[in-house]
């Protein structure tokens, strides 16, 4: 297998380098053949990296940046004045080639605002979207846009949903179901935006486009691909996360209630691991940003050492099957 190259921004979230060096080393382990660069305060990282034995330097490389994206700052500002910051240093490199992918867990206006001025979009796609799996009763969904961008045209859609389509592609879909996320399933629900965007998806010959899907069919899996603006995406990804820390929170509440109860639970614990596992937010983080002429992928700002594994192991999977390369050719048929 060909080496793959991924740049970490390895200042982005809420803990900075700690969790990241971590599963940046984690990673490398578990991949022999990965390569990462991280991108920092170059004495903070090294300083990190060396409280790991047998770290294999020649697959780990540091990038210095001498600035850093904070959580508050506007993308504006991140575009305009922090030219040396970590985000942009390893955008830098994807830019240049000297890495194949790019996974940030930092500031998601300013990522998105730095990728699209470093990156450009693809040929023929107005505004890049960011998009998730997420789990359903058939598997997975991939769920766009997640929050890149609010305020969407019908137009907009149907490039997501292109898009979204052709990733679930690359990972191993065939003829991906798309649908639009609605209040309804009936022809007549819905706002002007999502009406207007059924009629152009309806009309696209390359789309396996199966109507409006509301948020309980989500999760039964009527749809591989669905597709709303960012706003309403956002509401759904974070609360379909809070909702599953919930219902294990109570589970486990329940089961040490009394003593049949704690006796009921030690026989269920096989599957309530299993359960949990499957359905915690760390084992789905990464979001990928489509539509740019790199691989960017976005980690939660509060990902754990796997959560954030997992970030680069989706970054690793698009590197794999060319996705960019993919969405050019199949955008360059479809629109």
């Amino acid at each position: 297998m060909s080496a793959s190259i991924i740049a970490i921004d390895a200042m982005g979230g809420d803990f900075g380098p700690r969790n990241i060096v971590q599963a940046s080393i984690a990673c490398l382990i578990a991949t022999p053949s990965l390569h990462l660069t991280l991108v920092g305060q170059a004495p903070l990282i090294e300083e990190l990296i060396a409280r790991h034995s047998g770290v294999d330097r020649s697959r780990l490389r540091v990038v210095n940046a001498s600035e850093v994206i904070s959580m508050d700052d506007r993308p504006a500002q991140a575009l305009r004045g922090k030219p040396d910051s970590s985000m942009r240093v390893a955008l830098g490199l994807l830019a240049s080639g000297e890495v194949q992918a790019c996974v940030s867990a930092g500031n998601t206006g300013a990522l998105m605002a730095l990728s699209r001025f470093v990156l450009k979009t693809l040929p023929g796609i107005d505004r890049p979207a960011m998009v998730a799996a997420i789990p359903t009763q058939q598997g997975y969904c991939q769920l766009l846009d997640l929050g890149a961008n609010v305020d969407c045209s019908a137009e907009h859609l149907l490039q997501f949903a292109l898009m979204g389509s052709v990733a679930a592609e690359a990972l191993g879909v065939t003829r991906p179901r798309v649908a639009l996320l609605n209040i309804g399933t009936e022809d007549i629900k819905g706002n002007h935006q999502v009406k207007l965007a059924a009629t152009l998806l309806q009309a696209s010959p390359g789309l396996n486009y199966v109507g409006f899907v509301e948020g309980d069919g989500v999760y039964r899996g009527e749809a591989d691909v669905v597709v709303c603006d960012g706003f309403v995406g956002n509401i759904l990804l974070k609360s379909s996360e809070g909702l599953a820390t919930m219902i294990g929170a109570r589970i486990e509440a329940l089961f040490r209630q009394n003593v049949l109860s704690k006796a009921v639970g030690v026989l269920a614990l096989p599957m309530l691991k299993r359960l949990r596992a499957d359905l915690a937010p760390a084992r789905h983080n990464g979001a990928s940003f489509l539509g740019l002429q790199g691989i960017v992928v976005k980690s939660h700002g509060s990902a754990s050492v796997q959560g954030f594994q997992f970030a680069i192991q989706r970054a690793l999977i698009e590197i794999q099957e060319g996705l960019p390369q993919r969405l050019s050719g199949r955008l360059e048929e479809l629109l």
